[in-house]
């Protein structure tokens, strides 16, 4: 007998709820900031996944360079 188990996320998540609340901040003039900042919990992640490897890069390429 084999038994797989399966796991599935479920629900918005804690960035995905953030951004439902800036942007109803925004809509209801509670907040007057820009829509980049409002929209940034989706794409803020993104950029320090980016930035981590950018700096990692940087990091090995120093390293690498005094051998």
């Amino acid at each position: 007998m084999s038994s797989k188990a399966e796991a599935s996320a479920s629900g918005i998540g804690f960035f995905g709820l953030l951004c439902i609340v800036f942007i109803t901040l925004k809509l209801t003039e509670v907040i007057a900031w820009s829509w980049w900042w409002v929209l940034s919990p989706l794409w803020g992640p993104f950029a320090l996944v980016i930035g981590g490897l950018m700096i990692f890069g940087l990091v090995y390429l120093l390293v690498n360079s005094r051998k």
